[in-house]
């Protein structure tokens, strides 16, 4: 892959001119996928978020290329809601690349990538808290991007306020380890965002899943309960949207580190 920065490099040594390397920023910032829509290849380094794929609305024959059109640039690819129908078909297309896969049934997680890509360097501390094991699948999104991003995390599942006690040991444990900030998955009435919140100075995501029964069980009471919490520190996702919590925890984290250098 042609990276911005060796672009850059290149025009500053005159190896190539002005126009030679506007040409090739613009060649190295997008792929284009058949007639489907252009790859954003080089998000990552523009804004520290690679380009994820969100499977579920596409067809097999579509992730088949997009996948291809990744891999070719940047040795991965992450996609999101994946189906074990369309992970079956990924796998067959694709039997030179190596998948990671977390998640349950129709809500998978993958990471794709060549045998010559392996996980970056860890530059930050993140750590991710559920509130329910049924909560768990959206958690994954958060533990991927972050792997993707280069951040390390801490990972604590099933630790909600019904059984309180269990938070001290993970509390007692995010202190220690210095993490730069929290993501916390929460159905049912949402509470464990606003708890952690009130016991630490750091940064939290609060993420509400469509976990509960019946009025405001798809989510939507955890919702409206982490957005008049009365812990302020807490900032609050769309419903499932563990992607984007994991994202900008990361990118908080990756702040704090070079802060730190």
């Amino acid at each position: 892959m042609t990276s911005i920065r060796n672009i850059l490099k290149a025009l500053a040594s005159g190896e190539i001119s002005i126009e030679e390397a506007e040409e090739q920023l613009n060649t190295a910032a997008l792929a284009r996928v058949g007639e489907i829509g252009m790859i954003d290849v080089n998000r990552q380094e523009r804004s520290g978020v690679p380009e994820v794929v969100f499977a579920e609305s596409k067809t097999l024959e579509h992730l088949v290329s997009i996948v291809k059109a990744l891999v070719e640039k940047n040795d991965v690819a992450l996609l999101t809601r994946v189906s074990d129908s369309k992970l079956r078909g990924l796998k067959a297309a694709h039997p030179d690349l190596t998948f990671d896969v977390s998640g349950e049934d129709d809500h998978l997680t993958v990471v794709a990538h060549s045998e010559v890509w392996s996980d970056p360097p860890k530059n930050g501390k993140i750590a991710i808290l559920t509130a329910g094991t049924s909560d768990v699948i959206y958690a994954r999104e958060a533990e991927a991007i972050a792997r993707l991003m280069a951040v390390e995390t801490l990972t604590f599942y099933d630790v909600g306020v019904a059984g309180v006690h269990r938070l001290v040991e993970p509390v007692k444990t995010i202190l220690e380890e210095g993490a730069d900030a929290l993501v916390v998955f929460a159905g049912m009435e949402g509470a464990l965002p606003t708890v952690i919140a009130s016991l630490v100075d750091i940064p939290v995501i609060g993420v509400p899943v469509p976990t509960g029964y019946g009025y405001g069980g798809k989510g939507e009471t955890a919702l409206a309960s982490m957005l008049q919490s009365c812990a302020p520190g807490l900032a609050v996702m769309n419903i499932g949207n563990g992607l984007g919590a994991g994202a900008v925890a990361c990118l908080i984290a990756r702040r704090c580190a070079k802060n730190v250098e």
